[in-house]
């Protein structure tokens, strides 16, 4: 499984970015083998984090909780594509920003210990 994020860059706080993950391989019968997938961020200096998760079928997103209300998640499966839609920006949402996925179904957020694939990260900056 492949996973190819894109869609970072510099914005200005309060500004909006899209982030977007594209999954390739690991199709079995026709089926992505992917149960759950998510965003996770690593700021300079710190540790990876869970931004959000959400089933690859069905299911809403879990969000951390300092996204919540300005951060969406949500997949196109017929692309085999998942989004990040980020509001209201703010500096402390500067980060690197990765795309994760498991073939396990979770409900709930994926601590950044769990997934098994990762994508590499797209450079989310955010001035002030």
């Amino acid at each position: 499984v492949q996973l190819q994020a894109s869609g970072g860059g510099l914005v200005q706080a309060g500004g909006s970015l899209r982030l977007s993950c594209f999954v390739s391989g690991g199709v079995s019968g026709g089926t992505l083998k992917i149960g759950t997938i998510g965003w996770f961020r690593q700021a300079p200096g710190k540790e990876r984090e869970s931004v959000v998760s959400i089933p690859w079928r069905g299911g809403i997103g879990s969000y951390e909780d300092s996204v919540k209300d300005r951060f969406t998640i949500s997949r196109d499966n017929t692309k085999n594509t998942v989004y990040l839609q980020m509001n209201s920006l703010k500096s402390e949402d500067t980060a690197v920003y990765y795309c994760a996925a498991d073939p396990r179904r979770r409900v709930g957020i994926m601590p950044s210990s769990y997934p098994t694939y990762w994508g590499q990260g797209t450079l989310v900056t955010v001035s002030s």
